[in-house]
């Protein structure tokens, strides 16, 4: 029997500076603030023994927010003391995850937002059946580094047609 198709709950993302991401999903891509910025140091107490658990022993401090999209995924931004940038931000060879994507309708406004707020964009704005669809793609980093996608349709809508022409 095949299972029922889950539900998205939440993406963490390691930053630099919490206060600064904070205000770039915010303020640049509209994500709400559902909890603000918390200090967790490795204690013994419940959410530090949490932590442990997942980072091993010796994580000391960290920062945390969470933040929520219109259609309810949650954006959890970590702030680590001693966090540092990859090497390549978009290391595709390496397994694990390398992007996730955001959808607007007016793609090319937010992005242009994003490299605004001093954010990067990775290649021209593409079509995904420029005959057919008016279905839009670009590849992104916030100002951190973090590499994202920009859609101007739902995943569903876009992918809907099979095969890539």
């Amino acid at each position: 029997m095949t299972p029922t198709p889950r539900s998205f709950s939440h993406i963490g993302l390691s930053v630099p500076d919490l206060d600064q991401a904070i205000k770039f999903y915010a303020d640049v891509l509209g994500f709400y603030v559902i909890m603000q910025p918390t200090e967790i140091v490795e204690d013994g107490s419940d959410i530090g023994q949490m932590c442990t658990d997942v980072f091993g022993e010796g994580w000391g401090r960290l920062r945390i927010a969470h933040l929520a999209t219109a259609d309810r995924i949650g954006i959890e931004l970590f702030e680590f003391d001693g966090n540092h940038a990859p090497a390549d931000p978009l290391n595709f060879r390496q397994h694990g995850t390398f992007h996730f994507a955001i959808q607007d309708p007016n793609l090319e406004d937010l992005l242009a937002k994003i490299v605004a707020a001093g954010g990067k964009q990775r290649m021209p704005v593409r079509e995904y059946y420029p005959d057919d669809k008016p279905y839009r793609m670009v590849y992104v980093e916030d100002p951190f580094g973090i590499v994202f996608e920009l859609y101007s349709h739902s995943y569903e809508l876009t992918y809907s047609a099979g095969a890539y022409s």
